[in-house]
């Protein structure tokens, strides 16, 4: 796979736009990218400290701009200049507690900042292919665990995923213009929980165990108890390259799942695995159970199945390995202050091994 990947995309002119290319995602797709010698341009806001990406000292790496998704004129500038053949568009307001924090501003970022691509991309010829990536928390969640597809009824509980609710209405959108103008393939594309060494987001919970040890302060563990799609961050990201490449073939994919295949592992089970990683780890442990007016699901499960059949893609590492392969990145960037770039590099490398 490692030798045709990304060779679509080669073979178009103009590089792969991606946006939000500091986030943790983006970062790692950066990586990726260079590895299959895709050539790759950024547009993001600044890095945040300690990041992966400002971990890496990845400023410069790449043709790039920092700004926001929000500023029409200086993306439709850079779209411009650059001239990108394909682009992948991550640039969002990634967290669901944030979300209730700035309800307007993760709506601006997420829906219009969309909307700014997609409506700058339609008035290009030389864009061919745009994914748009959202979540799986998209789908409308009974919390019965049942494994979601893609046809699946929408709906959003939280400013989050109704924003990328949102986000898949503005997709659905300019799909329909798409059809009419003949313009460029536009797929929406829907990621369980990713995981990888170097995230460092608030919120979520590996980083909040890695920030609890750095610290030596108590992580408390919200939802023990709830279930979700944990997935090594390089999966997805293989699949939105199989995307991009499957429309500049043609497909007529209008949006595709993104999941581990097995789904039953726990924030409990997470935190299990840490604890043989780090022993020290249950001296700063809290766990705090669901209540009934939690701000976050308690149950997500999504089904792959369209993605394994129309991309011939598939999960290459289990959600117990990535988990156990995350932990380890941050294992050695903590006890042995290894370089993360080579971190990435050895786990991309192990990838296609």
């Amino acid at each position: 796979m490692e030798n045709s990947l990304g060779q679509g995309i080669r073979e178009v002119p103009g590089p792969l736009l991606l946006t939000g290319h500091t986030g943790f995602k983006g970062t790692w797709m950066t990586f990726l990218l260079e590895h299959l010698n895709v050539p790759v341009i950024g547009y993001s806001l600044p890095p945040q400290k300690d990041s992966l990406f400002d971990r890496a000292e990845r400023t410069g790496a790449i043709p790039e701009v920092f700004a926001d998704i929000r500023d029409y004129e200086t993306i439709e500038k850079f779209i411009d200049e650059k001239k990108p053949s394909t682009i992948v568009h991550m640039a969002a307001q990634p967290l669901v507690l944030k979300s209730y924090e700035n309800p307007r501003e993760t709506f601006e970022m997420n829906v219009m900042g969309t909307v700014n691509i997609l409506d700058i991309s339609f008035k290009k010829d030389f864009v061919k292919a745009i994914v748009v990536v959202t979540t799986d928390k998209v789908y409308r969640n009974d919390n019965s665990g049942r494994a979601f597809v893609e046809t699946d009824p929408l709906g959003g509980k939280d400013p989050y995923s109704a924003s990328k609710v949102g986000t898949e209405a503005v997709v659905a959108a300019w799909q329909q213009i798409s059809k009419i103008s003949n313009g460029p393939k536009v797929v929406s594309s829907r990621a369980g929980n990713v995981i990888g060494g170097g995230d460092f987001a608030q919120d979520r919970l590996i980083p909040d165990i890695i920030r609890g040890l750095i610290s030596e302060t108590q992580i408390e563990v919200r939802n023990p108890e709830g279930t979700r799609p944990w997935q090594h961050v390089l999966d997805p990201l293989v699949g939105y390259i199989k995307v991009v490449e499957a429309s500049l073939k043609g497909s007529t994919l209008g949006s595709v799942n993104f999941g581990p295949d097995a789904t039953e592992f726990s924030v409990k089970n997470v935190v299990e695995i840490a604890t043989t990683i780090f022993p020290d780890l249950n001296n700063f442990l809290l766990f705090k159970e669901i209540s009934k007016d939690s701000k976050e699901s308690e149950k997500l499960s999504i089904n792959s199945s369209l993605g394994k059949e129309k991309l011939n893609w598939k999960p290459r590492w289990t959600s117990k390995e990535s988990i156990q392969l995350t932990l380890k990145w941050w294992k050695e960037f903590i006890e042995s202050s290894a370089d993360p770039t080579l971190l990435c590099s050895r786990d991309i490398q192990n990838y296609f091994s």
